[in-house]
């Protein structure tokens, strides 16, 4: 669990979240798209001036079985020319000839009036050559590097096809999710390139004999037709839909043509069992509301597009985001990475519509976020698992050596203890039973061992009892000596009061032991305290994975000497002794008695030693 909770372990998944990102599984691609949609579904519905001609049910009722007669066709570019339509061009294919025998004259009227008509890529199109428009390339990339390519086509007759001023591909692109969100403006079949019809209608409106593209080594960046500006496309030459156009739509046969004023037109099927139906983030479309679109956004020179740079850049965002999340957490707090969490996507998710709604590009908005909330929400959970482990190793570390309010307050707030070493004004105390060699002997001669560990446990756990409950912290035990201290790791303004308070209680606990004790024919048992103040370093000491919370300092040193001092023969009669440092900080309410001046081990000079007692 160590390793799990690192920080370097919430890292590597955010590392390991970005690389399935850079291998782009369905189901994130698809999330990816399915947020695109949400943003293009944003833009305003806007009416189209492409104008839509369909072939629906009515038409066939009225005109019979289907495929119609090719005088039939005829008839129709006939009524558009005397609607005053502009350009024509068909979504339906011809691509065998005509039963009734009605080519030539559907020919005649094909070549006479500007009309483009349809092609379809395809892996079972018998055909692998069509007449084609030239394109000239600009820049060091190929492009026939980046376009779909196909082995196929399906056309339509050649006669026809010859007729027409124009032949444009109707191939609609699918996602991973078989939805239609772009299409590409050019494809190569048999190493030639072959424009889609939103792009052939537009050349021949501009009467233009050729296309132009740049391309470099990454893919492709536009098609250019002047006078339009560059159309902006993906890698592949493709653009993206915006399918929030209204069109006016006119069933053929049904009903009647207004004056078109120049309008283009797109001929289709919507009738059922004939036409196939596209799906689109807004619903399923025939082909030829797909191609009038895809016109209509090349037309307005709609921005939309998501360049090769956008991966990289989500990549680098969702990656310092992630970064600034988890830090946040493992260094400061949850709260404080809560915030930064919530800055972070705030931030990241104003950054993409902006970038959206001001140059068309398509960025990511899903992915990032889902990174971020799971960074958080792994980062979080370690941290709580810290704290949790922290506390409860706090509870087992200090439970034995502090009363239970203490551990208490140490595991709701352990920052109370400061982990490692710090300095700080410090009452210590030594307490040791005195006389403990006749007691030991008396068990031994009694072949009673385990009574004599008995009897020290029941003697020191009174006196920590004593200890805890007036504030202090037991340090160790050692055989039959207690080390306790106070002032750490909670802080108590009157740590040598404590101490003293502790000593007497003590003195008074023993006495009433000690009655107690000779009822039970035991030997007479006393203590020695050695109490002394001052500065230490208090922290964990050890190794990272073991530690003791303990002290270090001359201070504590001293505190050892007056206890050994105390259990002396000539000072019998004084249970406690204190230094003068002790001393001074008592409060009134104790007396101490001057016992006089000793020399203790490791210091040049004598020191004043004195006995407490409260009044």
């Amino acid at each position: 669990m160590k390793y799990i909770t690192s920080i370097w372990t919430t890292i590597a998944l955010c590392v390991v979240l970005l690389g399935i990102r850079v291998l782009d599984p369905a189901i994130v691609e698809q999330t990816r798209l399915n947020s695109f949609d949400q943003y293009i579904k944003s833009l305003p519905d806007k009416e189209s001036d492409v104008v839509l001609l369909s072939f629906g049910e009515e038409t066939l009722a009225k005109y019979g079985q289907y495929p119609f007669p090719r005088h039939t066709y005829a008839q129709l570019i006939s009524d558009l020319r005397n609607a005053n339509a502009g350009m024509i061009a068909f979504t339906i294919m011809f691509p065998e000839a005509d039963r009734f025998g009605g080519d030539e004259v559907f020919i005649s009227w094909v070549n006479n009036n500007g009309i483009i008509l349809a092609q379809d890529a395809s892996s079972r199109g018998r055909s692998d050559t069509a007449p084609y428009v030239g394109t000239a390339t600009l820049g060091e990339g190929d492009a026939y590097d980046f376009v779909p390519k196909y082995s196929g086509l399906v056309t339509n007759i050649k006669e026809l096809e010859d007729a027409a001023w124009g032949v444009g591909l109707i191939n609609a692109g699918k996602e991973v999710d078989n939805i239609t969100r772009r299409i590409p403006l050019l494809s190569q079949i048999n190493g030639q390139l072959y424009p889609s019809m939103p792009l052939e209608i537009i050349r021949v409106l501009q009467d233009k004999k050729s296309y132009s593209l740049k391309a470099d080594v990454d893919g492709i960046k536009n098609v250019m037709i002047p006078p339009y500006d560059p159309i902006k496309t993906d890698y592949n030459s493709s653009i993206w839909l915006n399918t929030n156009y209204t069109h006016v739509e006119y069933e053929y046969g049904k009903d009647e043509l207004p004056n078109l004023q120049g309008q283009n037109i797109i001929v289709g099927l919507t009738a059922s069992g004939l036409a196939s139906q596209i799906p689109t983030p807004q619903g399923l479309f025939s082909s030829h509301q797909l191609q009038a679109s895809a016109l209509q956004t090349v037309m307005d020179g709609s921005s939309i597009s998501r360049p090769q740079w956008a991966d990289l850049l989500e990549l680098g965002l969702t990656l310092i985001g992630s970064l600034v999340i988890v830090i946040g957490i493992y260094y400061f707090s949850v709260a404080i990475g809560a915030v930064l969490s919530a800055l972070t996507v705030l931030g990241y998710s104003s950054y993409v519509w902006y970038v959206w709604t001001s140059t068309g590009i398509l960025l990511d908005l899903t992915y990032p976020i889902i990174v971020y909330i799971l960074s958080f929400s792994l980062a979080a959970f370690n941290n709580f698992y810290i704290q949790f482990k922290l506390r409860q190793q706090i509870k087992g570390q200090f439970s034995t050596y502090l009363s239970p309010d203490m551990v208490n307050m140490l595991v709701k707030d352990p920052s109370l203890m400061k982990l490692g070493g710090d300095r700080k004004e410090m009452t210590f105390l030594f307490m040791d039973i005195c006389g403990f060699t006749p007691i030991s002997e008396h068990y031994k001669n009694n072949d009673d061992p385990e009574g004599l560990v008995e009897l020290v446990n029941e003697f020191l756990d009174a006196m920590t009892n004593i200890i805890l409950e007036n504030g202090g912290t037991i340090d160790k035990y050692m055989g039959d000596c207690i080390m306790a201290f106070w002032n750490a790791p909670l802080p108590c303004e009157n740590h040598a009061e404590m101490a003293v308070k502790s000593a007497i209680e003590i003195e008074e606990k023993t006495n009433e032991l000690k009655r107690i004790y000779e009822e039970r024919g035991l030997p007479d048992i006393n203590v020695g305290t050695g109490i002394n103040t001052g500065t230490c370093i208090v922290g964990n000491m050890g190794s990272e994975s073991r530690f003791d919370y303990s002290v270090i300092g001359d201070a504590v040193n001293l505190a050892a000497r007056l206890e050994a001092t105390a259990a002396r023969h000539e000072y019998i009669d004084y249970k406690t002794i204190i230094s003068s440092h002790t001393m001074k900080l008592l409060p009134e309410g104790y007396v101490s008695h001057d016992i006089g001046t000793i020399k203790v081990k490791g210091k040049e000079e004598e020191i004043t030693i004195y006995s407490p007692k409260k009044t």
